[in-house]
């Protein structure tokens, strides 16, 4: 069975919070879009990273949804007089 662990002073306190300090995230450009993204991942919506093809899963059924998808409304409710 454990015992009773010590008080925990100001400065143990203090110096076991100086961890959990945020840190700044570090972003790079994208050369060709100039869009912002994380080291070594690729830009959101970039279809190559470093000169190599991505493919990202379900990317070609949602566009071909979005290709196949009417402009326009084509149900219209009738006005109330």
């Amino acid at each position: 069975m454990g015992l009773p662990g010590h008080r925990r002073t100001s400065s143990d306190k203090r110096r076991r919070a100086s961890h959990f300090a945020l840190k700044a995230t570090h972003v790079t450009v994208d050369p060709k879009t100039g869009a912002a993204h994380l080291p070594h991942h690729p830009a959101p919506g970039a279809t190559e990273y470093r000169g190599i093809p991505i493919h990202i899963k379900g990317r070609d059924r949602k566009l071909q949804k979005l290709l196949k998808k009417p402009s326009g409304s084509t149900t219209e409710k009738p006005e109330k007089t």
